[in-house]
């Protein structure tokens, strides 16, 4: 469906108020699609992003500082969402050997095995963008880093 029709809106200064309304809106919608996912499995999009940060690293740990540079999304409190995954037995934290300071953070097996059954799942609600060509996919991902140079 068109943005136009999407938000009620016929009209747009020019194309590049479009574009930018255009990839605000589909940005939320697929972090919807995405959240719709992932409720069945009482996760939330940052704690699942931090599994799979930490699923990329096992079995070395990580620390938070690693989880902020590698999130998806820079304004949430990585230690917050540790705690909550931690609470959860996803994760676990221990004072780092060499350094007392630092905390390493490790990925549990129980999270492991949530992650197996979530990658299909969540490939699927991926679809969306299986519509385009993998030309399409490759010009798509060179406009949007090309957005952010």
């Amino acid at each position: 469906m068109r943005i136009e029709d999407e938000i009620k809106q016929p009209v747009f200064k020019d194309e590049y108020q479009k574009g930018y309304i255009n990839l605000i809106y589909t940005a939320g919608w697929l972090q919807q699609q995405q959240a719709a996912a992932f409720r069945e499995f009482d996760l939330t999009l940052p704690q699942f992003n931090i599994l799979r940060i930490l699923r990329g690293q096992h079995p070395k740990p990580a620390t938070v500082n690693l989880l902020i540079e590698r999130m998806l999304d820079k304004t949430s409190n990585a230690s917050r969402i540790v705690d909550k995954l931690e609470a959860k037995g996803l994760v676990t934290r221990t004072v780092c050997p060499s350094n007392r300071r630092a905390v390493d953070i490790r990925i549990t097996e129980a999270a492991l095995e949530l992650l197996l059954r979530m990658d299909t799942e969540v490939l699927s609600k991926q679809h969306n963008l299986q519509t385009l060509t993998v030309e399409e996919a490759v010009q798509l991902n060179a406009l949007l880093d090309k957005i952010r140079d």
